[in-house]
């Protein structure tokens, strides 16, 4: 009889968070999805069962390309199973391309029954949000109407999960406080490090409506952001580099196929630097900023909305939020050296297409982590309907002196 490791079940969240783990695994003979990885991984089944309840196993009927960092063996095993000779002889991939075939699912149910030769994706330490388990959820509610809710998100927590973890978010935390027996649905985003207002929908038809809104440019937001340099009133312009993982890096020129950014700063007030009791309290992060008297309150009309937008945008011109662990350090890294962006004012001219790859990196580098929880952002205000649907978050972390 095989032993297991000591088993600590997902739920209640553990202290402490595990590093990184993500499992690639071509089934080698059909059988039930929970046992399968049990005996492949060596995992206890109740752990396995978590992390399916969690939504961090994937399938796909055919194992996907593996990266360059593949192992050879690895690169060997996706030979074998995809040899046209191997997928004629599958049934359940008959009239499907092999692209179709190798879209990956989010396994719901333990008991799924997965064949041999299908692919599996196991996140074994998925990303933690023990921020949910701290709420008080009902006090974060704003509005309940028949159609959607509009929920006033707290920072280091995710509006509707990660690709490894659906369960600690605002969708399936708020749907269990309202009571709901069909959860909320997602109509929008805001950062993992941003608070504020999010609507979530409680019918379909909403959410289909509402992104219509947003598309058509309906939906009017207005944010907060506690900047640590003073930032001039009037609309802000860059361009943004049409890659989706982050940081996200922005221009004032534009670019070929890069996407245009505009945010208008309506007002920017000077305000004390939060004080190390308020930043104790909502575990912000220091980053470095040399002068720590004054911040500066900026409210902000959201023209588009792209990812990062106002995080990026303030940072290239030299006001980062404060606690931005991501972007604040780039912005210290340009202060002490302007050539060093090749995106900003003191850019380099380069003389080769590697050059400028090479100066790419180099940037990127000057940037840090994700926050894990607060920065000076705030989703103040949102509006649509010409205003006839209008709603106002609470007050911002600054400026409260508890959590």
């Amino acid at each position: 009889m095989c032993s297991h490791p000591e088993y600590d079940r997902l739920l209640p969240c553990p202290l402490q968070s595990s590093p990184p783990r993500v499992e690639h695994l071509v089934v080698s003979e059909g059988c039930n999805v929970l046992d399968y990885i049990s005996r492949a991984l060596h995992l206890p089944p109740l752990f396995v069962a978590d992390l399916i309840h969690f939504g961090a196993v994937h399938f796909a009927l055919v194992c996907p390309e593996p990266p360059p960092t593949a192992t050879p063996e690895q690169f060997q095993i996706f030979k074998e199973v995809t040899e046209p000779s191997v997928l004629q002889k599958r049934p359940s991939i008959k009239g499907k391309t092999v692209r179709e075939a190798q879209k990956t699912f989010r396994i719901t149910d333990p008991n799924q029954f997965v064949e041999a030769g299908s692919y599996l994706r196991v996140h074994v330490h998925p990303k933690r949000f023990p921020r949910c388990y701290e709420i008080d959820w009902r006090s974060r509610i704003i509005a309940v109407t028949d159609s959607y809710v509009v929920l006033d998100k707290p920072a280091a927590t995710s509006v509707g999960g990660t690709t490894d973890n659906i369960e600690e978010c605002c969708v399936t935390f708020a749907s269990h406080a309202l009571g709901l027996e069909t959860p909320l649905r997602t109509t929008h985003q805001l950062d993992n490090c941003t608070e504020g207002c999010v609507v979530l929908a409680r019918t379909k038809e909403f959410c289909s409506v509402f992104h219509g809104k947003i598309r058509e440019k309906q939906v009017k937001k207005l944010y907060l952001a506690l900047a640590a340099a003073p930032v001039t009133a009037g609309v802000i312009s860059h361009y943004m580099r049409p890659v989706n993982i982050a940081p996200r890096l922005v221009s004032e020129d534009s670019i070929g196929r890069w996407h245009l950014c505009q945010l208008e700063v309506l007002e920017c007030n000077e305000v004390p630097w939060p004080n190390s009791h308020i930043r104790k309290i909502h575990n912000i992060e220091d980053c470095g900023w040399p002068s720590q008297e004054s911040a500066y309150e900026c409210k902000i009309n959201l023209v588009t909305g792209k990812t990062h937008q106002v995080r990026a945008q303030l940072a290239a011109i030299g006001a980062p939020i404060v606690g931005d662990s991501m972007y604040m350090p780039a912005a210290l890294a340009e202060m002490a050296n302007p050539g060093i962006n090749p995106f900003g004012r003191g850019r380099k001219d380069y003389t080769s297409e590697d050059k400028r790859i090479a100066a790419t990196e180099a940037w990127i580098a000057q940037h840090g982590k994700e926050p894990n929880a607060a920065i000076g952002l705030q989703a103040s205000h949102i509006s649509w309907d010409d205003g006839e649907c209008s709603y106002e978050a609470g007050v911002p972390w600054w400026r409260r002196e508890t959590a």
